[in-house]
């Protein structure tokens, strides 16, 4: 038999089992959480006032990063309260945001966190925002 062949069935056969464990652990080859634990949400909006005295919109863009498998089921199937839950977050940051001034991120992460905590019933979930924008 030709040795190369033998030596590329070899290393196609560690391959092989290196992907079934990774597939078994439910974690890729890189580390990490799962493949599968960000959630996507719809994007949260709010009327402001702007400077000229006309309205505007906040627009937020929010996920949830859930590492544990039963938070994310309970997370994924939370997604109507979650959503609901940002837009009342938003509403009440667009209400704190003076005309003309910056909308204050930090503020509004840490509601959003809260709300996550509080609609999910624990903490674990973690919320990644993504663009703030008021128009």
């Amino acid at each position: 038999m030709d040795r190369r062949a033998l030596i590329g069935l070899t290393a196609l056969g560690s391959a092989l089992a290196a992907a079934e464990v990774a597939k078994a652990s439910g974690k890729s080859s890189g580390g990490g959480a799962p493949a599968n634990a960000y959630i996507s949400l719809p994007t949260a909006t709010a009327t402001i006032l702007r400077r000229d005295g006309r309205r505007g919109v906040m627009t937020v863009e929010v996920g949830v990063d859930v590492a544990d498998e039963a938070l994310r089921t309970r997370a994924d199937q939370s997604r109507p309260r979650l959503s609901a839950a940002y837009n009342e977050v938003v509403r009440l940051a667009g209400e704190r945001i003076l005309p003309g001034a910056p909308p204050d991120v930090e503020w509004l992460s840490r509601a959003l966190q809260a709300a996550t905590d509080r609609v999910l019933g624990k903490a674990g979930a973690k919320l990644l925002l993504g663009t703030v924008m008021v128009v």
